[in-house]
């Protein structure tokens, strides 16, 4: 059977074993965390871009000579945009 110094030994290692595990996972999880909050920021961003870019698409296209390109929109003509691109063919 193995001394008293060695069983204090192998349980202070055990010990100390467990609350390194525990210190580095949380240091980990706090990085994976902060990565993924950024990315959502990013994300977040890219979006608010991308609706900026689709807005002023919009409003250059409702801008220009009132050709509804859109076959799904009840106002479509299809003669009208016809017309367009033979004027912009030109």
């Amino acid at each position: 059977m193995a001394s008293s110094t060695v069983n204090v030994v192998r349980y202070t290692a055990l010990f100390a074993g467990v609350f390194y595990g525990i210190c580095h996972r949380r240091s980990l999880q706090k990085a994976h965390d902060h990565e993924k909050e950024q990315h959502a920021i990013h994300h977040r961003e890219q979006l608010i871009v991308q609706a900026k870019q689709a807005w002023r698409q919009k409003q250059e296209s409702a801008k220009g000579d009132g050709v509804v390109t859109d076959p799904e929109d009840p106002r479509f003509d299809l003669e009208k945009l016809v017309a367009k691109w033979e004027k912009e063919s030109l």
